[in-house]
């Protein structure tokens, strides 16, 4: 837990320079073209992985050989190969079309060479993921993360513009190549076996087609703005999401990494699985819950100090969507549990149902008539829908109520409305700059959930440490 704290921190710490930086240098337009190439990437990437590494941590120990190790290697290898191919001329010339940009005919093939490179190390993230060694992933993320952005740094100040956001996502991919291998240890031998082909790759075509709806709904609102609006719209919609959804994803990478093996191992046990759901989702809002309260009361002093007035556009869709994530966080994780209980054919219809009923119609209709606000206010809309549609679910498979849920927001949300209204209080009655105001709010809010949860939460992280999670 803390090797997978330390990774997340110094990655999101260290992006939020990168970024910093580089929307002072770049333009609105360069990030949304970089924003316009990932659509596109992304969903390859989604296919390139098969799901065969999820497939390879969620299977039982008594029930994993070296066969089903070697397969998973030589056919990613061999699929990433294909779909490079794919990529480079299918897909990037039909983006030039599709939005009418010819540079995306050669943004593409290069964001792509993370396709090549992802699946060499698919084996190695599955072992350390099931031996639980977060240390080792954490150093190999945090180094090439670290080793990419200071290259991309370098470019935007020699001028080369939208490269230097290019070039800062294929590197990650390349430099942690070798670095997975060394920490392993393990080398791949010809060895491809059609029965442990079967095993992986039927667990895993459930979870790649629950990826590719995710995907679907979590790149709509780029597809659809590059399309109906213009390159710089997307561009601030681009940095209002990034800070919003993506830092949520981020912060909730690091109790995933280490619940979903868990999951895997109670998968029979429906009262544990309950307990360490109900930990999950208060441990997740207790830390993001703050982060998009100051976004929603300071989003404004926030982007004009740190990015500038070019971004000014980017205000009200980062205070939209910050709401959105709250209602988030009231289902987050609810995939990883239905994906550990060994349920990837359900998650997949889950998934499904909600992207095409849900966030296709919403955020078309939203978009259409009302651009990048529009989609903002689509994905506040879904999130609140959202709610009642995984609880359905999460009440036949464990037993989760909306009386377990209430129990586990509770104290995050009764500190957060007291520190919200002090904090709106102070800015009326006083003159204080944004800084000021956000750090009496997280005064206000710390000091009430150490006040609340304080001894709750040493239990927590103590046994998040310790790797027990027994409660």
């Amino acid at each position: 837990m803390v090797w997978s704290s330390l990774q997340v921190f110094v990655n999101r710490s260290f992006g939020f320079v990168i970024k910093l930086v580089l929307a002072r240098i770049l333009a609105p337009t360069e990030f949304g073209l970089v924003g316009m190439a990932v659509v596109f990437t992304s969903f390859v990437e989604v296919l390139n992985d098969l799901g065969i590494a999820a497939a390879l941590v969620q299977r039982k120990e008594e029930k994993l050989t070296e066969k089903h190790f070697h397969t998973a290697f030589w056919t990613g290898v061999a699929w990433s190969i294909v779909t490079y191919f794919v990529m480079v001329f299918l897909v990037a010339p039909f983006a030039v079309n599709f939005y009418t940009e010819p540079l995306l005919g050669k943004i593409i093939p290069v964001l792509s060479l993370g396709i090549l490179s992802s699946p060499v190390n698919l084996v190695h993230r599955a072992q350390l993921t099931r031996k639980m060694d977060f240390k080792k992933l954490a150093f190999i993320n945090n180094f090439s993360s670290i080793f990419s952005g200071i290259l991309s740094l370098i470019l935007a100040f020699l001028g080369a513009g939208v490269w230097s956001l290019v070039f800062n996502s294929v590197a990650t991919f390349i430099i942690a190549m070798p670095m997975y291998f060394n920490a392993t240890k393990w080398r791949p031998k010809i060895i491809w076996d059609k029965d442990a082909f079967k095993d992986v790759f039927g667990f895993g075509v459930y979870t790649t087609g629950t990826n590719l709806f995710n995907n679907l709904m979590n790149k709509l609102d780029y597809l659809l703005i590059g399309k109906l609006v213009s390159a710089a719209a997307l561009g601030n919609y681009t940095l209002a999401f990034v800070l919003t959804d993506t830092f949520r994803s981020q912060v909730m990478g690091i109790i995933n990494k280490v619940m979903y093996p868990v999951y895997g191992r109670v998968q029979d046990d429906k009262q544990a699985l309950k307990k360490f759901y109900i930990m999950v989702v208060k441990f997740n809002s207790l830390i993001i819950f703050p982060m998009m309260w100051i976004f929603i009361l300071e989003g404004e002093g926030i982007i004009l100090t740190f990015f500038g007035e070019k971004w000014i556009d980017t205000i009200v869709p980062l205070q939209i969507l910050s709401g959105s994530i709250l209602f988030h966080m009231m289902v987050n994780s609810n995939t990883m549990v239905i994906r550990g209980m060994g349920k990837p054919k359900l998650e997949l219809q889950l998934q499904f149902f909600k992207s095409i009923f849900l966030y296709v119609p919403v955020l078309s209709v939203m978009i259409y008539f009302y651009g990048i606000l529009g989609a903002a206010w689509a994905f506040f809309i879904i999130k609140f829908i959202s709610i009642f549609i995984v609880q359905y679910y999460l009440k036949k498979l464990i037993d989760y109520t909306f009386k377990d849920l209430f129990e586990a927001m509770r104290e995050v949300v009764l500190v957060s409305l007291i520190a919200v209204v002090a904090a709106l209080v102070i800015k009326s009655l006083f003159s204080i700059n944004f800084a000021i105001n956000a750090i009496l709010f997280m005064a206000i809010y710390v000091g009430g959930i150490y006040f609340l949860m304080g001894r709750e939460l040493r239990n927590m992280i103590k046994n998040f440490k310790s790797k027990k999670l027994v409660f």
